[in-house]
């Protein structure tokens, strides 16, 4: 007889009978067997001990019901032989046995089940959210079947020994592109965007579009709906999205309508394309009028037409087949210094491919510094530690409550189950609960995408209908639960059942470790994010409270777009200020809050010959400067009662900075050929980005209409009122137009915009992180409470007061906090110091953004762990030694 372990003597009926003394055949066979060797005397004694233990507990049971039952079967399979090893673990039906005990375990533990699966769904919607975040940005402008040949013509301006990258382009170049490079090029195509009043009966509204060359549907290979892309070889004609055409023409069919244009020009619908999808860089245009109709109705752009000089069009190219970019780049680089040759300045020509176009948009003295990619990393690395922190809470918990479950692993080693088959046993409650948090994930993705889209500026949606999206999930879970119940298995089904069942098996000193390190992981992970978080909003209000330089309350601008609005100012302004509706209003060359042009050609005593001197130039009627609220800082503003000021300039204070001039009121300065004199000075005004120098700029009138009409609402009339009030006014000397008007506050506010959403969804990850981070810090507080039960009780019977029990159970966990902040802080610090350098206005850092992120860390750990620890510290000692 051989036999490997005591568990196979428990299987033969001779042993038992020994054992039992039942037999005395057997009794004198099994003597002699056990005095043979050591080993059959050590693997019987081990027999004997566990049926002692055994009966010790048949004569007391446990007071679980569940282990009753186990210990009951065991007795049964003692008694019965086992003649086979078990069914392995793919066998269908201990596959069912496994989820049944799967799903008693989960409605046992409810506490640390719900920890789970909540926490795991939310990880899981998370990643999906930004999943399909990525998914949209880094797809960007692939509707454009050619999207990957397609490029923008960008040049590098190099004044003054500094760099800069522009898109505007002579109109010329596009004609010599095609003239010298017919090979490199399969479509080179100009385009400018515009603002028109599109109309058709009692239908108008002012959308936003383009003036491009007949080529450029088929290079955009846009899904015509109706009519062909050769529609804009008609110089007559205007191509509509399918929603500009539903909205100007409701239910008619809208080829071959007739459109009128600023109420100026009539053109005929030839075609009708499907919408440009939101994650495409041409997504705005709602129509395309024919470049060569806007060349011969436009007067500014038939004025530079044949200029090398102007920058105004974009021009955007397909390469041929065969061409490569980066030898495109190197015959078109000098073009603009053969045709227009500079001494002060140079200009290179590059190509710059679409599929960069949205990722990689920022340059700095020149060269591309990324942009938009940065926080597809960030975000992707996010939504990994999101999921991660949810993984961790698993095996935190789970190994946790390894000793709670150590008897059942014991029991089944005994009844012939092999560690594989344990291992198989978790893994499949693991991947059950990972399914679960994967349906309920579904759930939360769908009730969570409107508001998510709100915030990131998005329109996605989940691909409900798409088979990958679906074997992606199912694949996500199961590689998640394999992760997630990768330790708590191999470490569970490890257990030496001899020890367990003896009673003398306890977790070592170290296995604690593990589940210290993932707290401090996990916490440190949530610093991070809150840290970032406070940074990032306190960088946007940083800028938000910079001073502006003008008034911003009550004041709206309204666009010109009809000859009518142009021919009427006067009367619209009279007209205005008699009703009671405007305080001041006055006409402008560009928006508020934007700067439309700039200008070089200027000279003044004392300036370098050298020294290329470029400008800001903002075009104003008189009023101008009443009502936008401008601060002088020197001299005074336009008035008309000075017949001279059509030829005087007013500076802000950056460039009198840049000129260098001590006493600029009086001064002369040379601008194309003609002598302007300055007489007034004001403080800087933000028209551009809040987060940069403010450029030197010039104001000067216009010589004639400007594009934007600014308005001071009377501040002693209600705003809807006196929108009223405007809205007659201009319905009556502008019929053509819609009254539509913009407030300079709210378009001032979107300047913000890109910060706002990353810092909205920094701090929606980072109240997640938090939160999951606290399920498990409660799952691991209520564990360690119920583990110390009794050593509370024996504690609060010699004294011990509330915080003593307080202190005792929320040590442990304060300490990891601690040594998470000293991990996360010079982490954020870092990360936070590279990206305010994108700004070269710019808040620091303090030291109390930290200290609030790790008090706040603190705190959230404390409070978490405070109930715990205050529900065992109020248990009755009589109740908690009961069991002893």
């Amino acid at each position: 007889m051989t036999y490997q372990t005591f568990e196979q003597l428990l299987a033969d009926d001779g042993f038992m009978a020994w054992y039992h003394r039942n037999d005395e055949k057997q009794v004198a066979i099994w003597h002699k067997w056990i005095a043979e060797s050591e080993q059959n005397r050590l693997l019987a004694e081990e027999a004997v001990l566990f049926l002692e233990k055994l009966n010790a507990i048949e004569k007391k049971p446990f007071q679980t019901k569940d282990i009753d039952i186990l210990w009951s079967e065991i007795q049964v399979a003692i008694r019965r032989p086992v003649k086979k090893a078990p069914p392995k673990s793919r066998h269908p039906i201990l596959f069912r046995s496994y989820l049944k005990v799967g799903f008693r375990n989960l409605l046992r533990n409810k506490v640390a089940s719900f920890i789970n699966i909540f926490g795991l769904s939310m990880g899981m919607a998370v990643t999906m959210l930004i999943a399909l975040w990525i998914w949209d940005e880094i797809s960007y402008n692939e509707y454009h079947e050619n999207y990957d040949r397609i490029a923008q013509v960008l040049q590098r301006v190099t004044v003054n020994g500094k760099a800069d990258v522009g898109s505007g382009q002579p109109v010329p170049l596009a004609a010599e592109l095609r003239r010298s490079y017919p090979g490199d090029f399969k479509y080179v195509v100009m385009s400018s965007s515009a603002q028109l009043t599109l109309s058709s009966r009692e239908n108008k509204f002012t959308q936003k579009g383009d003036f491009m060359e007949e080529d450029a549907p088929d290079m955009l290979t846009l899904k015509m709906l109706e009519g062909t892309r050769a529609g804009l070889k008609d110089p007559a004609s205007i191509l509509m999205s399918a929603t500009a055409a539903r909205r100007l023409f409701g239910g008619v069919d809208p080829m071959g309508q007739l459109v009128k244009v600023d109420n100026k020009f009539t053109l005929k619908v030839t075609g009708v394309y499907e919408d440009v999808p939101y994650n495409a860089e041409f997504r705005d245009m709602t129509f395309i009028v024919p470049w060569s109709f806007f060349i011969a109705n436009w007067d500014w752009i038939k004025s530079i037409k044949d200029n090398w000089d102007g920058n105004s069009p974009s021009i955007n190219v397909q390469l041929a087949p065969h061409a490569d970019i980066n030898a495109v780049d190197e015959k078109i680089k000098d073009i603009r210094t053969r045709k227009s040759p500079q001494k002060n300045f140079k200009v290179d020509l590059f190509l710059y491919p679409m599929s960069k176009w949205h990722l990689y948009s920022d340059f700095k003295d020149g060269v591309n510094t990324g942009g938009l990619i940065t926080f597809v990393w960030l975000f992707g690395i996010i939504g990994v530690f999101v999921l991660l922190l949810a993984c961790i809470n698993f095996m935190n918990l789970s190994t946790a409550r390894s000793e709670r479950r150590a008897k059942e692993v014991g029991i089944r080693k005994v009844m012939g189950s092999v560690r594989g088959q344990l291992i198989g046993q978790f893994f499949s409650e693991s991947i059950l609960m990972t399914l679960l948090a994967f349906v309920l994930s579904i759930l939360l993705l769908q009730l969570s995408l409107p508001w998510f889209n709100e915030v990131a500026d998005k329109r996605l949606s989940a691909p409900w209908t798409h088979p990958g999206f679906w074997l992606s999930g199912l694949a996500f879970s199961l590689i998640t639960g394999l992760i997630a119940g990768s330790y708590p298995a191999i470490y569970l089904s490890s257990f030496q059942p001899v020890k367990v069942l003896k009673g003398t098996f306890r977790v070592g000193r170290f296995a604690a470790v593990p589940r210290k390190v993932l707290v401090v992981l996990q916490f440190t992970v949530s610093v991070l994010l809150i840290t970032g978080t406070i940074i990032v909003y306190r960088q946007i209000q940083f800028a938000k409270d910079r001073p502006v330089g003008y008034d911003r309350s009550g004041l709206i601008s309204v666009r010109e777009t009809t000859p009518e609005i142009y021919t009427n100012y006067n009367v619209i302004r009279s007209a205005l200020l008699s009703s009671g509706a405007a305080a001041e209003l006055s006409e402008s060359q560009g928006p508020v809050t934007d700067i439309w042009a700039g200008s070089g050609g200027f000279d003044w005593k004392g300036k370098d010959p050298s020294f290329q001197a470029g400008f800001a130039v903002v075009g104003i009627r008189h009023e101008y400067g009443k009502t936008v609220g401008w601060q002088f800082t020197e001299g005074r503003d336009f008035s008309k009662a000075f017949v001279t000021d059509s030829d005087a300039l007013v500076l802000n204070q950056a460039a009198v900075k840049y000129m260098g001039i001590k006493n600029p009121v009086g001064e002369t300065i040379r601008w194309n050929n003609r002598n302007y004199t300055v007489i007034g000075v004001i403080k800087d005004m933000i028209m551009a980005s809040p987060y940069e120098p403010v450029p030197q700029t010039v104001y000067s009138i216009l010589r004639e209409g400007g594009n934007f009409i600014d308005i001071k609402i009377n501040p002693n009339l209600s705003t809807v009122e006196a929108l009223k009030r405007m809205e007659v006014i201009f319905k009556k000397n502008n019929p053509a137009a819609p009254f539509e008007y913009s407030f300079v506050d709210q378009e001032y506010a979107t300047k913000f915009g890109a910060e706002e959403r990353i810092g909205t969804l920094a701090l929606f990850f980072a109240i997640l992180a938090i939160l999951i981070s606290c399920l498990g810090l409660y799952g691991l507080a209520a564990f360690v409470a119920e583990q110390r039960t009794k050593e509370i009780g024996i504690r609060k019977v010699l004294g011990a007061s509330l915080f003593n029990v307080w202190h005792l159970l929320s040590r442990d966990f304060v300490v990891l906090i601690i040594i998470s902040l000293m991990i996360a802080t010079p982490l954020a610090w870092y990360f936070m110091h590279n990206w305010l350098q994108h700004y070269q206005y710019r808040a620091g850092m303090p030291w109390w953004i930290f200290a609030a992120a790790g008090f706040g860390a603190l705190a959230i750990t404390l409070l978490t762990v405070s109930y715990q620890a205050i529900k065992a510290a109020l248990l009755n000692p009589v109740k908690s030694l009961r069991s002893e």
